[in-house]
């Protein structure tokens, strides 16, 4: 039985995060949870085990920088990718490429 990639998403439209999130758990072996600002990404991140971490638009570089610092803290093993849009197609290559595989299966 294959692991479970699990991925947590912060943006800040709802409408957007909520489509990312469909897009993302359409994999069958993909569960992503979405969160709307950095305290609650940092609280999951304690609370919970993501081997992704997927930037959505609307921090800016300051807060996106000194989330993904705080992220590497709590979970040193975590990727982390920012994803500002392009269609589901990118989004999927993105996170392939940051895990390393090519596998389209996962």
């Amino acid at each position: 039985m294959e692991s479970k990639l699990e991925i947590l998403v912060i943006g800040t439209n709802v409408k957007i995060l909520e489509t990312v999130l469909r897009l993302l758990n359409t994999k069958e072996n993909w569960i992503a949870t979405g969160v709307l600002s950095p305290d609650e990404a940092l609280r999951m991140c304690r609370e919970s085990n993501y081997q992704v971490f997927l930037i959505g638009a609307g921090l800016s570089d300051v807060e996106e920088a000194a989330l993904s610092a705080q992220i590497k803290e709590i979970q040193p093993g975590i990727h982390i990718i920012p994803h500002y849009g392009g269609g589901s197609g990118l989004l999927f290559a993105e996170i392939y490429l940051a895990l390393g595989t090519t596998n389209q299966a996962q």
